[in-house]
């Protein structure tokens, strides 16, 4: 018989950390955690969208993705209870820091000068990846104040500040090499 997916133990509104600490669900600990979810989600998306039209990058992304279930282990380690054991085990380094900002700079000479703001848009694959960018930075932004308080490791927080220009630049990247549009903004008129 196959195991079930549901486990209950979450239904009291409760739900537990790598190092077994019960924490509620609403803590900042499971809020950076789904937000880290909904962007490897994002990027899923993203990725099909892409992979459709031959993008080469499409294994980046789902490279990104399997980064990201090495930052929800991380987060999912408070460094205030975890033990020796579980830190080394979710320890999160800069080489993937490092990695993002080879691909930038190789896609980044790939592009023209930016001359306006843009605006998300330059057909689906472009779409979706400027999306990916906007859930990364909301992710970003649950998981600082989790490394401000030493709970996580700030390489982790240097990883999705990382990604979200990786993801701009390859959503203007997809633009570009779809021959699509990039919608810039225009002041309307007052």
């Amino acid at each position: 018989r196959a195991p079930r997916i549901y486990t209950r133990t979450g239904d009291s509104g409760f739900s537990s950390t790598f190092t077994g600490e019960r924490r509620p669900k609403g803590d900042r600990i499971f809020e950076a955690l789904g937000a880290t979810d909904e962007l490897s989600s994002a990027i899923g998306l993203a990725g099909e969208f892409s992979s459709e039209k031959g993008h080469t990058f499409v294994d980046q992304l789902h490279k990104v993705q399997c980064m990201l279930q090495d930052v929800g282990s991380n987060l999912a380690t408070p460094l205030s209870s975890a033990r020796e054991a579980h830190r080394k085990r979710t320890s999160f380094s800069d080489k993937p820091v490092l990695e993002l900002e080879q691909w930038i700079d190789s896609y980044s000479e790939q592009l023209p000068p930016l001359r306006a703001f843009i605006l998300p848009s330059g057909g689906r694959s472009s779409a979706a990846l400027h999306f990916s960018r906007a859930v990364c930075r909301r992710a970003e932004r649950c998981v600082v104040p989790l490394v401000q308080a030493g709970e996580a490791d700030p390489n982790v927080a240097k990883y999705l500040n990382r990604l979200s220009d990786y993801l701009f630049v390859l959503a203007r990247y997809a633009a570009m090499k779809e021959g699509k549009e990039e919608k810039i903004y225009i002041k309307p008129e007052p």
